[in-house]
């Protein structure tokens, strides 16, 4: 699967803003039962989500559908709509035990699992969570995480640096994609563009997004830069090259490049190609 840089969150209820995701810059759009969604308008929502993922139209957008908790009173029929509608994928909120989405997949199937990590309860089992059969990705639920901790974040995430790096590298041990929590500056500055540089530097294939304002600052960051996508192109011809078919090692530019280096290269120039 391609990087997904970035992955807005859209609210399952309003359908002037599900028809405007469709044109937008992001990689995945994320039609949100729960916490977008008020409590008298769920099934609405719910009907509306399903309408629209069999309606198409996203391109190559990722179309996941996040559902209520299995444990809240919309949950399951969330799951159960979301079979055969068109999504690639379920994003289950707060999982805390590997038994929550062990419940989601009887359910669902072989439609890929997402997982939110938003308490104390998940970072203590996320290597069990990590785990399970048909997940596909990790998102860091960083406000409710916070809140659960009874932390105080800052613009430097300081008390959760630690928990952001077990997530990516919980995802990283399993194959997953871990997508960093959202911001809350809604606007393109220059605090959103740092926490964006913040979470690349961490490992995260992108960021999840609560408005389309924030897309281009995603895409900037989590994108390989011109000279990453040079350093690629490089390594790749390097070793490429008959000469050096036997070598596990070679001089590129001044530096020594292994072939643990050409599968990180070939990554990179994967992941070059913007929607």
């Amino acid at each position: 699967m391609r990087q997904i840089r970035s992955a807005l969150f859209m609210p399952a209820s309003n359908a002037r803003a599900i028809e405007k995701a469709r044109g937008l810059g992001c990689d995945a759009v994320i039609l949100d039962l729960e916490d977008a969604v008020a409590p008298e308008v769920k099934g609405a929502a719910r009907v509306q989500a399903v309408a629209a993922a069999r309606e198409g139209g996203f391109g190559e957008r990722l179309l996941v559908l996040r559902v209520n908790a299995l444990d809240a009173e919309w949950g399951r029929e969330d799951c159960t709509a979301a079979i055969g509608a068109g999504f690639d994928a379920v994003l289950l909120p707060k999982v805390s035990h590997p038994e929550d989405l062990i419940a989601a997949r009887a359910i669902v199937g072989d439609l890929p699992l997402w997982a939110m990590i938003e308490t104390c309860a998940a970072m203590l089992a996320l290597p069990s969570i990590a785990a399970a059969p048909g997940l596909a990705c990790l998102i860091a639920g960083t406000n409710d995480l916070a809140k659960d901790m009874r932390c105080t974040p800052g613009a430097d995430r300081l008390p959760l640096l630690p928990h952001l790096t077990a997530m990516v590298t919980a995802a990283r041990a399993h194959g997953l994609i871990a997508l960093d929590g959202v911001s809350n500056v809604l606007a393109d500055t220059p605090a959103l563009a740092a926490e964006c540089a913040q979470g690349a530097a961490f490992g995260f294939d992108g960021k999840t997004l609560i408005h389309p304002a924030q897309i281009a600052p995603a895409n900037r960051a989590f994108a390989p830069s011109a000279d990453r996508v040079a350093w690629a192109e490089a390594v790749v011809a390097a070793f490429a090259d008959p000469v050096n078919a036997d070598k596990g090692a070679i001089r590129i530019g001044g530096e020594m490049v292994e072939r643990l280096h050409l599968a990180e290269a070939d990554r990179i120039l994967r992941n070059r190609v913007s929607l």
